[in-house]
């Protein structure tokens, strides 16, 4: 299937600005990619790409005075295939890691895992080590906190989340990450697109959204407390220890940030001739949502 997806961001800066952004897909998927328009910025800038330690593809630009526009728009080709899932993936002990996944073992910015310990071990130090405690400590996860957009604080750390017990997907991700170092397996944060595959009316304006990925046997798996169902569609953009590692625009300087709209849809060809602005809500704008007001109230009626 084919899968358009992409994003039109715009800034003030009342000085020109270094920014850099981590909004490229990742290298393994580029070549999925059957057309792209962009990034395009307005007004033209030059534009670098970097290869960051997490080896996520980075652009780095000077924003200009004044307002500026970043924009993408493409269409991949994805298999459709959920989530890989294996429940006999094994946890690797701590002394037979690649190296390379160690730093994923430690603490982050939002991500306390000294401070989350002696739960983590409470709750899941029964669960089989591997496949099973992760899924477990989703579980655990998805229900304990309550999803909205109204929730979104950019500071919450993982163990405030669990704490407040509401959040968003980055939320949910930062916790499941957190426990899941504190039980020895490398957890890493995921930041990228997710197609919404289902029909019907859309309950809440398309975003970024997170995951994290867990390292098991002889590889990373992917998984979502947020969702907490194998899903296809997923478009990686950037990897990182947590959300700090990887935000989705940084400036190094002041700025405003006065347009964010992002889309992701099943696609019927490549052709980029439809136009996407149909089906796209602006998350700096107001929005009203029929099924999602019915979520809302159904989901704290059921916590009630």
């Amino acid at each position: 299937m084919f899968i358009r997806f992409g994003y039109e961001i715009g800034i003030r800066c009342p000085n020109p600005t270094p920014m850099m952004t981590y909004l490229s897909v990742v290298a393994e998927r580029r070549a999925d990619i059957k057309r792209e328009r962009g990034p395009v910025t307005v007004p033209i800038v030059r534009m670098e790409e970097v290869v960051d330690p997490h080896k996520n593809t980075c652009l780095r630009l000077i924003a200009p005075e004044g307002d500026f526009k970043l924009s993408y728009d493409a269409v991949i080709e994805d298999d459709g295939r959920p989530d890989l899932s294996d429940p006999l993936a094994q946890a690797v002990p701590v002394e037979r890691l690649p190296p390379n996944t160690l730093p994923y073992l430690a603490a982050s910015r939002y991500c306390e895992t000294d401070r989350l310990g002696a739960l983590a071990w409470r709750l899941f130090g029964e669960t089989e080590p591997g496949f099973a405690r992760v899924q477990a400590i989703c579980d655990y996860v998805h229900e304990r906190l309550v999803f909205s957009y109204g929730y979104a604080q950019a500071m919450r750390t993982a163990l405030e989340a669990h704490e407040d017990r509401l959040g968003v997907s980055r939320d949910y991700a930062h916790l499941a990450i957190a426990l899941c170092r504190c039980m020895n397996m490398p957890a890493r944060y995921v930041n990228g697109y997710m197609a919404d595959l289902e029909t019907g009316e859309r309950v809440a304006p398309m975003d970024f959204n997170a995951w994290f990925e867990v390292f098991l046997g002889d590889r990373w798996y992917t998984f979502d407390a947020k969702n907490n169902v194998r899903r296809a569609g997923r478009i990686a953009v950037a990897r990182g220890r947590d959300a700090a590692d990887i935000p989705l625009i940084q400036t190094f300087g002041k700025h405003e940030l006065t347009a964010f709209t992002v889309w992701t849809c099943v696609e019927a060809d490549v052709g980029l001739t439809r136009s996407h602005r149909e089906a796209n809500v602006s998350l700096l704008t107001p929005w009203f949502s029929e099924s999602w007001s019915r979520h809302v109230q159904e989901r704290d009626r059921d916590r009630h």
